[in-house]
């Protein structure tokens, strides 16, 4: 073999490395990038976060439905809240009731989104429990606040201005590692479908 072969054979190895560490590195930063386009526009319902709730009242309505769901892996008793109706820009304060089944302490991290998806940039949340990481003990329960607004900006999009109800969905998984092995086998042999309270 030449020298001019091997060196490009070389050659083509470094750039298909090269080519591998780029697309790893894309892989790794693809889902906290994601999360990032997402909660600054709203994309596929992602909801933002406020500071406090904003200057203008509207007089005009707004029903807010609440779903819950819980990873099958996880041995987790997760309840919406009662619908509740308010004024847009006027404050809400609702709690979900979170239950551990599992026979021993287990962290979770709730997901969430609202619907329609264009909802999503005009749900504003103060304050909400899935802004960090929960744990119970076994057996034990919480409540859980979200405290929220919808923006009168709603009112000025026409695809969303029409939109009379918001759905806010929450689904929690656990912390990898933070499950039982008891627990986790327990969890997948039962189906525990979303509650939506009405």
């Amino acid at each position: 073999m030449s020298r001019g072969t091997r060196r490009g054979k070389a050659g083509t190895v470094f750039v298909l490395l090269l080519m591998l560490g780029g697309m790893t590195t894309l892989v790794s930063f693809s889902v906290p990038l994601y999360r990032m386009f997402c909660a600054a526009t709203g994309y596929q319902g992602t909801t933002q976060r406020a500071s406090g709730g904003p200057a203008e009242v509207l007089d005009r309505a707004i029903k807010v439905r609440f779903n819950t769901d819980v990873s099958p892996d996880m041995p987790w008793s997760f309840t919406p809240p009662k619908p509740v109706k308010l004024k847009i820009g006027e404050r809400g304060l609702v709690f979900f009731k979170a239950q551990n089944d599992g026979p021993g302490a287990i962290t979770g991290t709730a997901v969430f989104n609202v619907t329609p998806a264009e909802a999503g940039p005009y749900f504003d949340k103060i304050q909400c429990f899935c802004f960090t990481k929960q744990t119970l003990a076994a057996g034990e329960s919480a409540d859980m606040p979200v405290s929220f607004f919808v923006d009168p900006k709603i009112v000025k999009d026409v695809d969303a201005k029409e939109i009379k109800t918001i759905t806010l969905s929450y689904t929690f998984y656990p912390v990898s590692g933070s499950v039982p092995q008891s627990a986790a086998r327990a969890a997948d042999g039962s189906t525990r479908p979303a509650a939506t309270v009405n």
